[in-house]
Formats: C-alpha cells, structure tokens, sequence
C-alpha cells in the first residue's frame, strides 16, 4: 500500500469494551479523522456515509481484483495453503465476484429467488414463529431461542434442506464466516475448511438427489434456471447455495437480537412498537422500524473494497490491489445524513442506511432479511408485550465485521 499522509488510527477490533459499544469512537473518528490509515489493517478506512457510499458506487472499486490481475501483479502473498477450500468457495459466489461474471451470475440468482418467493413465504413464516413461541419459557436466551432458529428454518426450508442435517447449518456457518474477521487465527482456518468440505458434500448429495427427483425448491430451481442458454455450473451451484445458507441468516440473528436490545434500552420505542403490533395490517410499520434498527446498531459494522485501477482518494494514491475498510456502523450514525442519527425513531423515513450496501452488490436478500425481522418483531410485541431484560451484562461473539449477541437473556413479566 502506497504510504499516505494521513492520520493514522488503530481500530480496537478485538477489544470487548469496543465490541461491547463502538459507537463513541466512531463518533470521534467521524468528527476528527473522517479518512485515516489503520496501520495494523494496513489500509485506508472511511467513516462517513458520503465518502462510504461514493466507494461502493464507483466502478474502481470491488470484491476482488484477481479477475484483472494475478497476485504477483498485486503484490498478494500466494494462498494460504491452511484455507484453500474456504478460498475456492469464497472466490467462486455472487458475493466476491465482480462483472462479467457477477452479472451472469446475479442474473442467474435473480430468476430463482423472486419477490413472489420470498412474499409467498409469509404464512410459513408466522407458523415457525408461532411454533417457537410456544416453546419459550418465561425466561429465555433470544439469541438461541428465538432469533437462531427462525432464519435457519426459512433458509434451510427455501432452499430444501433435509431436517436431519439443519442442525449443523449454524456452527458450518459461524465457522466459515469466522474467516471473514482480520485477527483469524489457524484453528479458525482448520474449522472452516472442515465446515466447507462438509457442507459441500451434503449440499452434493442433495443436488444429485434434486437431479433425479426436482423439488419445490430453490436448490431445483438453482439447477433449472436458464438465461441465454446459460446455467450455473455445479460448483457455482454448490457455493451459491453455502453463501444463501450462510447470509441467509448471520445478518437476520445478529439483525433481531441487536434491534430487541436497543428496544429494550428505549422502553418508549418499544410500546410503540406493542401498539402497532395489536393493529391489523401492522407489517409495513414494522419493516420501517427494522430499516432504523439495522441502522441503529449495524450487524455487519465494516466492509472493505479493493481497489482494481490506480486512483486517488483524498488526494493520496491507491495502488490494485489495495483495500479500503469502509465502517458501516459509522455511516448510519453520520449526523450529515440522517437527523439526530443517536436516536431510535421507529419511523423514520427515507431511511438510506448502508447495512444492506450498495451499488452492483445490493444485498440480494435484503427483502427476505426485511420480511422475517418484521415478522419476529411483531410476534414478539404479540405475545410478549411485558418483556424485560434480564441483566444488563452483555457478551459478543467476539468479531467486529459481523458483530453479533452471543446471548441475550430475557423474561416476560
């Protein structure tokens, strides 16, 4: 990386009191070094939502830049020889693509998973929902309890997972994103190779089973699906399956655990939100309210691109290959964009978060995420009108780039 001067900055990833509340340094960082080198990162790092959103609009800018070089043109080390597998998946899905192949692959995607798909899992939805309610205690974690298990289910079910195996879905997943944080470490390489090699297998097994016998699923539709005469190769197929499977639900756990978090600390918002729930015709309310929440307390809190031409940003030059650490989390709180941006205001609208990105990588199942955080939120206020925290103590799971509750104990008084 070219040797900016700029202020440098070094963000305490994996300090627990930043993990626990990284809003006040965000601010700071914000006010005072809106660009700043990260030399333990070695990289450059934006905090503000305009100069975030300019880098994920602009075409120089991508997932990956070793589809227009090698990595001896990029001053890359060779691959790691401990994550050859996770590098494969990782360098073969929608998410970590860049055109031709994202748009081919994208196209692809989009004719399979359908507004009409995803609206028509509404009713499937409410009858998990209701099913766990049931389940829960007056106490209970609503991270494992409720949160995990409703992603996992829809995700699992749309793609057409057999039950025997979903219950390893979860720790596949929480491996294999644990590679996605700067500090991984070789133990979490070695449980993200075994993840990716064990999801892979099943995931074959069940495309072979699809191939003899199509189902009403997306796996089927994944493999029949067809634009200009193209499809998805297998390993195309397989991955883009392991990425649904894991973005399908990292986000929306993370999503609901944090949004009921915050409600419960603005007690206001959250009757609010019980009032709503008692209306008929309640859900556009409720997807409103998950927009702020998602800004408010961002799940996936940073994001990176790669620099893919030379070009100069904030008057300094960037070389391909480069990265650019842009803080989601510091964007939604940018009191240039959004009014009062430390409050909760449940109905804030327009509301241009950055959590669901933009430009070509727009999260494609941003309206699944919207759809089940909307639907849990209001079965929660339904039946649990009275609910409360249980201790203020609170634990993360340990990463920033997907910060997560490892637990959230609540009570229904």
């Amino acid at each position: 990386m070219t040797d900016f001067s700029l202020p440098e900055r070094t963000l305490p990833l994996s300090d627990p009191a930043f993990l626990l509340d990284p809003y006040p340094l965000l601010a700071e960082l914000r006010e005072g070094t809106p660009a700043f080198l990260d030399p333990g990162l070695n990289r450059l790092v934006l905090t503000r939502h305009a100069d975030i959103s300019a880098v994920l609009r602009d075409k120089r800018f991508g997932r990956s830049a070793l589809h227009r070089y090698s990595r001896d043109e990029l001053g890359w080390p060779p691959p790691d020889p401990r994550q050859v597998n996770f590098d494969a998946f990782n360098d073969n899905h929608v998410l970590e693509s860049e055109p031709p192949k994202h748009t081919r692959l994208r196209g692809l995607l989009q004719l399979a998973f359908t507004p009409r798909r995803v609206e028509g899992l509404t009713p499937r939805i409410q009858a998990i929902l209701q099913g766990q309610l049931k389940t829960l205690g007056p106490q209970f974690d609503l991270v494992s309890e409720y949160a995990e298990p409703l992603p996992v289910t829809v995700i699992a079910e749309l793609l057409g997972v057999p039950q025997e195996w979903r219950d390893q879905l979860r720790p596949w997943s929480a491996a294999i994103v644990k590679l996605y944080e700067p500090d991984k470490t070789p133990e979490d390489q070695a449980n993200a190779e075994k993840a990716v090699l064990d999801f892979t297998a099943h995931l074959q097994d069940l495309l072979n089973e699809r191939r003899k016998a199509p189902a009403d699923d997306l796996i089927t539709a994944l493999a029949q699906v067809e634009q200009d005469g193209d499809r998805l190769t297998e390993k195309e197929l397989i991955d883009t399956c392991i990425l649904l499977l894991n973005a399908g639900h990292e986000a929306s756990v993370n999503g609901l655990s944090a949004g009921v978090l915050a409600l419960m600390r603005h007690r206001d918002r959250w009757d609010e939100l019980v009032a709503w729930a008692q209306e008929d015709g309640s859900l556009p309310q409720f997807k409103l309210a998950v927009d702020e929440l998602l800004r408010f307390d961002t799940p996936l809190p940073m994001f990176e691109r790669i620099a893919l031409e030379p070009l100069t940003l904030f008057g300094h030059e960037l070389r391909p290959g480069d990265r650019v650490s842009l803080l989601y989390a510091s964007g939604n709180r940018d009191p240039r964009k959004f009014q009062h941006p430390d409050e909760l205001n449940l109905t804030r609208d327009p509301n241009p978060h950055l959590t669901f990105g933009l430009g070509i990588h727009y999260c494609l199942g941003a309206p699944l995420a919207r759809l089940e955080l909307a639907l849990s939120l209001q079965a929660l206020c339904r039946n649990f009108p009275d609910l409360r925290l249980v201790s203020e103590t609170l634990e993360y799971t340990g990463g920033f780039v997907i910060r997560g509750l490892a637990r959230l104990p609540v009570r229904a008084d």
